[in-house]
């Protein structure tokens, strides 16, 4: 009675943290977002300066994934607005309608409550690229002559993979026979097409990259990608705030001037906030105030995050987990669905999961910490189950025939003598753990994983170490503090034989 007792309060605190954490994620009433490349984070510093200047208080969550969950943020109310993309509002997001025209869109906008500016003034359209040398070896100029090399190597932008307007319907149109083809980061594709891993990448007509890396813009001639005109998204029930300010924005930015843009940041290594500031000043006269976080202060912001984040999931991990795993091991028909359960969840991609729970708990902390709930289930359960289930029949019986109650039995008996199995399946969802919450920065949740994607993303190697260092240093800790627990937790007899077969 005292374990569920204490169960039920852990489930409690656990709940009450990830509220506490739910009401920590909104800073302010107005979010921008924006997608995890530079051209959406750029144009969304620049929405965030402009209403800013306004005397509105307004946050910018940057780098929050692909188009799904920034569209799902969105009408969730989780994020007020963030920058898109014509083509892919009518490719992806209302495939399921023929829409013609931007007045068409526009109505399909409203009828979800969000509204649209007019066209900021460029069009990034997608574009098939390789390098100079290697598409004038083979004489390739337009995407058709693609069909004729067959064992060329292809890497698309994961998200151009699966979507609508992307490569299974490009591969059908253009009647394509390549099949040594992967999803990749998109930015993690251009040095592989300059090393010479990859034949053909996926592009945007802006990236400051196609003419840094000598690229061969493929012709379109069969005109299958639509034409993807920037805009900004924004629910209509925060009209009167952002609609008046973010339509400002709108012709004022040409295809040269967000090549520019892009340039300065993938480039010359310029901030975002500092390439936004020049052009709201140039344009707009608009002086924004930027603060330059150190590195010691986003080190201990990215601690505090990913710590809560493990913390949480992990302490509700163990609290559900342990009983399931008696239970499985006590009931062994339940046992299997209990076991086969935490498999199927275990197997559920990341994104797909987030994406999910966007719609029910928002974005942040509160879906990252139920993705890694559910990720940390299985070892746990299994652990608990093992190390139950191959307790000696012998000692089973004994503690029968002095006649101990099944829970007497269980707490004095059973459980210490599975001890070690039980904390070392905590152990592996500890460290576990640790490693995925870095992919909560993809949907705002901060942790590690922020440093690791603005690094993937600007190609800064320096970055990436700084998520990926302490990522690794907190997982070994993580490691060495339930070495000890499993030490001193550890029944003496035990203790002393664990001792003697390292010695």
């Amino acid at each position: 009675m005292k374990l569920l007792q204490r169960i039920l309060v852990g489930i409690c605190l656990a709940l009450i943290l990830i509220k506490v954490s739910a009401d920590s994620t909104s800073e302010s009433n107005i979010i921008i977002g924006s997608k995890k490349f530079t051209e959406s984070v750029i144009l969304a510093e620049i929405a965030t300066q402009i209403i800013e200047d306004s005397g509105v208080e307004v946050s910018h969550l940057s780098g929050l994934g692909g188009t799904r969950i920034l569209w799902s943020a969105l009408l969730a109310g989780e994020i007020s607005a963030y920058p898109e993309y014509t083509g892919t509002l009518i490719q992806e997001i209302f495939s399921e309608k023929k829409i013609d025209n931007f007045a068409q869109l526009e109505t399909a906008l409203a009828e979800k409550g969000i509204g649209v500016t007019s066209r900021l003034g460029f069009n990034n359209t997608y574009i098939i690229g390789m390098r100079e040398s290697r598409a004038e070896e083979l004489s390739i100029s337009k995407i058709s002559d693609l069909k004729l090399y067959p064992d060329l190597k292809f890497a698309f932008s994961n998200e151009f993979m699966d979507r609508g307007d992307g490569w299974p319907a490009l591969r059908q149109q253009y009647q394509l026979p390549q099949v040594d083809v992967r999803g990749v980061d998109h930015d993690l594709a251009y040095r592989g097409l300059e090393s010479g891993s990859i034949d053909a990448m996926d592009l945007y007509s802006t990236d400051a990259e196609i003419e840094y890396y000598k690229i061969r813009s493929l012709l379109d001639d069969q005109k299958y990608f639509s034409d993807y005109h920037a805009v900004y998204l924004y629910r209509l029930d925060q009209k009167r705030i952002l609609g008046q300010q973010l339509q400002r924005v709108s012709g004022h930015i040409d295809n040269d001037t967000m090549v520019a843009m892009n340039a300065a940041v993938k480039i010359a290594g310029r901030k975002e906030q500092s390439v936004a500031a020049s052009f709201v000043k140039n344009n707009f006269a608009i002086e924004s105030s930027l603060t330059e976080i150190s590195i010691y202060d986003r080190f201990l912001k990215n601690s505090k995050d990913h710590l809560i984040l493990v913390a949480i999931s992990l302490f509700a991990a163990i609290c559900f987990a342990i009983p399931l795993g008696i239970l499985a091991a006590r009931r062994p028909l339940v046992g299997q669905v209990i076991l086969a359960t935490a498999g199927i969840l275990q197997t559920i991609p990341s994104l797909a999961l987030f994406v999910f729970l966007i719609p029910l708990l928002g974005i942040g902390g509160p879906p990252t910490i139920v993705a890694l709930f559910i990720y940390s289930l299985l070892p746990i359960i299994r652990n608990t189950y093992s190390g139950l289930h191959d307790i000696p029949a012998p000692l089973r019986e004994s503690a029968q025939a002095i006649g101990l109650p099944p829970v007497t039995s269980l707490k004095i008996v059973e459980l210490p003598l599975a001890t070690r199995s039980i904390l070392s399946g905590i152990k592996t969802s500890a460290v576990i753990n640790v490693g995925t919450a870095t992919l909560g920065a993809l949907i705002g949740a901060g942790g590690f994983g922020q440093p690791i994607l603005t690094g993937i993303r600007l190609d800064d190697t320096s970055l990436i170490l700084e998520g990926a260092i302490p990522a690794a240093v907190l997982a070994l800790l993580v490691q060495a503090l339930f070495e000890l627990f499993e030490r001193v937790l550890l029944p003496l007899p035990l203790r002393y034989q664990v001792e003697n077969k390292q010695a």
